[in-house]
């Protein structure tokens, strides 16, 4: 364990956004750099309901997730109504123009969500409705059409202020 004079207590970071804007792009990117970084979608760490048909957290998962970083900042990537179970140290929101998400959906190849013309309505309809409300509760918003590098550097930055350590 480290001394108090070496000791960084962790920062848990949300970073949201729409579909296309680059949320897995960037926990890749954290993940080659050494960071704690998880994909909801990609990580187990949610499922579809078939109730609504819609993809929501595991919130115990995530719960777990987050108590278990005790000396390095923990990244989450998703975008759902459960995020605001729980408390964030920083809310990044990713933004991109409605065109270049689209793009992105169309021509990305990990993931096949956003490909189809009814789940581009679902995205041009969330980037409508539920931007605009995370962009009121975000403490920085990144344009994503910058290089990735440039996104991870900011992002990792933020994370450092917010408990005031340095990298």
């Amino acid at each position: 364990m480290s001394d108090s004079s070496t000791y960084h207590p962790s920062v848990r970071v949300l970073i949201t956004g729409m579909s296309g804007t680059g949320k897995s792009s960037v926990v890749a990117e954290l993940r080659h750099r050494g960071c704690v970084a998880h994909d909801v979608d990609d990580d187990d760490l949610s499922a579809v309901d078939p109730a609504d048909d819609r993809r929501h957290w595991r919130i115990d998962e995530v719960r777990r997730l987050l108590a278990q970083a005790a000396e390095s900042h923990v990244f989450i990537a998703g975008c759902s109504e459960e995020q605001v179970e729980f408390l964030w140290d920083l809310k990044v929101l990713l933004a991109s123009p409605q065109e270049v998400m689209l793009d992105r959906l169309r021509t990305r190849s990990a993931n096949t969500y956003g490909r189809s013309s009814l789940e581009q309505e679902q995205v041009l309809a969330d980037l409508a409705e539920v931007e605009p409300l995370l962009r009121r509760s975000a403490d920085l918003i990144i344009d994503t059409t910058i290089p990735l590098s440039a996104v991870v550097d900011q992002i990792l930055a933020a994370a450092d202020g917010a408990n005031g350590s340095s990298r």
